[in-house]
């Protein structure tokens, strides 16, 4: 006898019809049992499902063994959830499209599937520079002592950093996988897929044995963002994969922060683009940072040994006098106070197009004079 959670399975298996349809599915009839045995007619009452698309469906399900079907399927994947079990995670319930069938490898945490233990993202490009590495070992250290799991992708460059300083730091990580969780890509990291099993958990929504496809990743990146309270992209070009991140990340009203770069470092580009498009930048001090991500009683471990992501300094140093700046940081600058203001209000008032100022204003942040503030504000110091 099939059970509830079986039939998400099965109606998984069948093509076209993804996260949403299952949920008018399930809204239609009360459970995708009773839509497993629904009339055609039936099924075309519901939103999206038009005649092509039922008969594909009727094909499709009469042609599938689906008690032979499970019996498989738990072989290979005895461990999974489905949105009817009390474990699925809860913050991918609230997002639009969650997968139907999530995967796991790992010891599950239910303070963490519940949201209670917070979870943060960190992604970025394949192939960072020193700077990259360096702040995101940073950052995800000093969230991990804070009491963040650390969420990413398990790929190369950013993605690894993020997990092995999460690890070393003694805290959880989440990998969510393009592939089957039995999949390690790339096959670089499978000592640290061995320890991410021990110390958290990996994830995906595709069965055992599914191998790399260019096409699943962009669908993975919904989970990550979708898994984590915020999402830190710590270096990008222009066409890297964690913009998809921050774009869905976006679209699913989490935090998005960012590592601001060298504007002729073409693996900041896609950074100074989140930037310009509203993202806020990373802040150096870490009771702003974890102020802003809604701090948490930190875990059992070694707590963080500084308050600031800068390298500590031996003595206090006086603060520097205001540099001399070019005509027109000096034009821009000019037209921020102490009060928040628009970003709108300070092109009209310099006198300046919308490109010029926003490059001006990221430089004036990258020199301490200005802070960027929610809403496309700034203020100055």
């Amino acid at each position: 006898m099939l059970q509830e959670r079986d039939y998400w399975v099965c109606w998984s298996q069948v093509s076209g019809i993804g996260p949403i349809s299952l949920q008018r599915l399930q809204q239609r009839f009360g459970s995708l049992a009773q839509a497993w045995t629904a009339s055609p007619q039936a099924l075309q009452q519901v939103e999206g499902f038009g005649q092509q698309t039922v008969e594909k469906v009727v094909q499709q399900r009469s042609q599938f063994d689906s008690i032979q079907f499970i019996e498989q399927h738990a072989t290979k994947n005895p461990q999974f959830w489905t949105p009817i079990d009390a474990d699925y995670p809860r913050l991918l319930l609230e997002i639009p499209t969650p997968p139907p069938v999530l995967y796991y490898r790992g010891t599950p945490e239910p303070q963490e599937n519940q949201g209670i233990t917070p979870a943060v993202a960190i992604v970025g490009t394949r192939h960072p520079t020193e700077y990259g590495r360096r702040w995101t070992r940073k950052i995800s250290t000093i969230l991990t002592q804070s009491g963040f799991t650390i969420v990413s992708g398990m790929a190369a460059g950013i993605d690894t950093e993020a997990h092995q300083s999460c690890l070393q730091a003694g805290g959880r990580t989440i990998a969510v996988f393009g592939t089957g969780v039995d999949i390690v890509y790339p096959k670089d990291n499978r000592k640290l897929c061995q320890q991410v099993l021990q110390q958290g958990l990996i994830l995906s929504e595709y069965p055992a044995g599914t191998q790399p496809n260019r096409r699943h990743f962009p669908s993975r990146n919904r989970i990550i963002a979708g898994l984590s309270r915020a999402i830190f992209v710590m270096e990008a070009g222009t066409k890297s994969g964690a913009l998809i991140t921050a774009n869905i990340a976006n679209e699913f009203c989490r935090d998005v922060y960012v590592l601001p770069g060298r504007l002729d470092d073409l693996q900041s580009h896609g950074c100074l683009k989140l930037i310009n498009g509203g993202a806020g930048m990373i802040p150096v001090n870490l009771e702003e940072l974890l102020e802003q991500l809604g701090a948490i009683p930190p875990l059992d471990i070694e707590p963080p040994q500084q308050l600031s992501l800068l390298e500590p300094t031996p003595t206090p140093q006086p603060q520097p006098p205001t540099p001399q700046l070019e005509p027109q940081l000096a034009a821009v600058l000019a037209t921020v106070t102490t009060e928040p203001t628009p970003f709108d209000s300070i092109v009209e008032q310099a006198g300046l197009d919308t490109a010029t100022v926003s490059s001006s204003l990221l430089q004036l942040e990258l020199l301490g004079l200005v802070t960027q503030l929610p809403g496309m504000r700034y203020q100055r110091h």
